[in-house]
């Protein structure tokens, strides 16, 4: 590992992590600078998903202050999240190298259109959370019934668990996945369903992570630089997170996408 192939790495962990943090899809930073020093796609996805694990714990970390009141939820989705991030790391070490390798191209593509349409997403969850609190105010009155706010139900917790299994085979998108499940089924603001999303992210990436511990197909150099820098970011993302409107982030992580996908169909 040289000093240019360790720095480009570092700078897409850091990137990585607050990208995680902001608006999903911080994969499609990591994976690209891992591809890009000869490593193998199986084991950049390998690397990557252990190294970026740490960001979601930051991104968790600093989101405590939403996360506070949702321990109930949290004792509920993320044994499914964890149980469908333990299958897809066994089926993604079951899948061929080379197969993999043709799969990354439309994978990646798929990560770029859930980060497209996250905002339209994140206007669903803002046009549900407006009807259940009306439908909440009618409760209230007496004009008609409606179900406890905040429950936890079996299409939840089914959609946690399908997006837990895809983030652990190939980790872009995971974040978009959760969001949309949590923000549709749930009704919450949108900045503590996001904090949520995080923490159920860093179960699903650890139980994935503990997977490829047991294996060969992890670059620890690199992984030790991602574990640092997308912690780093992780924490830093999620303070700007409040401050920073995601759309541009999210636009031009899209097209990074998009131009990795193109040159590795190309290759």
């Amino acid at each position: 590992m040289g000093p240019a192939d360790a720095a480009l790495v570092a700078g897409g962990g850091l990137l990585a992590g607050a990208v995680n943090a902001i608006a999903g899809g911080g994969t499609l930073i990591a994976f690209p600078a891992l591809l890009a020093t000869g490593m193998p796609a199986l084991t950049a996805n390998i690397t990557s998903s252990v190294g970026l694990v740490t960001g979601y714990a930051g991104g968790a970390l600093g989101y405590r202050r939403e996360l506070r009141g949702q321990t109930g939820r949290l004792k509920a989705l993320a044994p499914p999240a964890m149980l469908g991030g333990l299958i897809g790391a066994i089926v993604l070490l079951l899948t061929p190298s080379d197969g993999f390798k043709s799969a990354v191209p439309f994978l990646v593509l798929a990560a770029c259109l859930l980060l497209a349409v996250q905002s339209r997403l994140a206007a669903m969850v803002a046009r549900r959370r407006a009807a259940t609190v009306a439908a909440a105010a009618a409760t209230q009155s007496g004009t008609e019934p409606g179900p406890p706010e905040g429950a936890i139900t079996w299409p939840t917790r089914i959609g946690v668990f399908v997006a837990g299994a895809y983030g652990s085979y190939f980790g872009a998108g995971l974040g978009v996945l959760l969001l949309g499940v949590l923000g549709i089924l749930l009704v919450d603001e949108l900045q503590r369903t996001n904090a949520l999303k995080t923490l159920l992210s860093f179960g699903v990436n650890s139980i994935g992570v503990m997977v490829f511990l047991v294996t060969a197909q992890v670059s620890w150099a690199f992984a030790g630089i991602l574990v640092v820098t997308s912690a780093c970011g992780g924490v830093l993302g999620a303070r700007v997170a409040r401050l920073l409107p995601a759309n541009v982030l999210r636009t031009a992580v899209v097209v990074l996408g998009v131009v990795v996908a193109v040159v590795l169909l190309v290759r």
